[in-house]
């Protein structure tokens, strides 16, 4: 039937309607002298756009930093490790979070969702626009009294540089980060996905040169997700020349661990003088997670058990 297959070109050529698996790819090159990270985050993404309404420049930035949690939270160590991003600008936006664990989960917001600006000067989403001058911290949660927090200035705003320069500055690693993420017209997302390449401190300089000379040829993580490229794929291309070996692959979704247990303990934290104005008011509490936007009511008297266990 010609009217199927054409009606099935145009989904694929709109990115709608065709399921998107996110996964990403670790890989070494030059006998472990590189450690290289790539994914695809298009549906995570997605569903981030979908559950905060974001506008294209927010679903833009927000699945920038998602993407970079994928591959990042996929360094901790520990199967309770928690990463935590956070993005403090003064631009429109006004900050960004997300948080991933090492299993491929991931999940986050933006402060201001619903953010419009007009293209930058190369016609792309300004999401150095969006996000302006301000500070970027990564928190490593890794079951430690304290956990471990770096902090730069923000280079761009447009967040793999920013990025960059946090793993070099905080972290001593010199690596080169890319992000990208494609809407469609209808502000659903196209594409998304990502790479991270560090070079390991005895890394020879002729590696180097080739790394660098590889990194020059990519313009555009998005153009070569939305031709039809792979995580693999980036990494074979960012590591031509090199020997590359991708080690082993791992599943990505947008998850959010919240439940009723956990809202309760956030509230009896806030402490006993305003749970007893929240009982006051003699109406129920509507609390919504940030993350998810699921929402939990609680009534008075299931306010008053809390105040109970809360502290002064």
């Amino acid at each position: 039937m010609p009217g199927s297959r054409e009606k099935e070109t145009k989904e694929e050529r709109e990115g709608i309607g065709i399921e998107m698996t996110d996964y990403l790819v670790r890989g070494t090159a030059a006998q472990a002298q590189i450690r290289a990270f790539a994914c695809t985050t298009g549906g995570l993404t997605e569903k981030a756009r979908s559950i905060h309404n974001t506008s294209p420049v927010a679903s833009a930035a927000l699945g920038r930093l998602l993407t970079a949690g994928c591959m990042m939270g996929s360094m901790l160590k520990g199967e309770n490790d928690l990463l935590t991003l956070q993005i403090s600008g003064d631009g429109p936006l006004g900050g960004l979070t997300v948080t991933a664990d090492a299993a491929g989960h991931v999940k986050g917001y933006v402060n201001q969702p619903d953010v419009i600006l007009p293209a930058n000067a190369k016609g792309k989403l300004d999401v150095g626009g969006a996000v302006g001058k301000g500070i970027l911290r990564v928190v490593k949660d890794m079951g430690l009294k304290e956990p471990y927090v770096g902090q730069t200035d923000l280079q761009t705003g447009e967040i793999a540089e920013d990025l960059t320069a946090y793993f070099a500055l905080s972290e001593q690693v010199p690596s080169s980060v890319g992000l990208g993420v494609l809407m469609n017209r209808e502000n659903t997302v196209r594409r998304a996905g990502g790479f991270i390449i560090q070079v390991m401190p005895f890394a020879e300089e002729q590696v180097i040169a080739r790394l660098e000379k590889n990194l020059s040829g990519v313009s555009s993580v998005t153009s070569l997700l939305d031709q039809g490229s792979t995580p693999e794929d980036l990494l074979m291309l960012l590591l031509d020349g090199l020997d590359p070996v991708c080690a082993d692959t791992m599943p990505l979704s947008f998850f959010c661990g919240c439940g009723r247990e956990r809202v309760e303990r956030a509230l009896i934290s806030i402490g006993r003088a305003e749970l007893e104005d929240m009982i006051a008011d003699g109406r129920e509490t509507e609390v919504s997670c940030q993350f998810c936007g699921r929402r939990y009511v609680f009534s008075p008297e299931e306010l008053k058990k809390m105040c109970q266990k809360a502290s002064r």
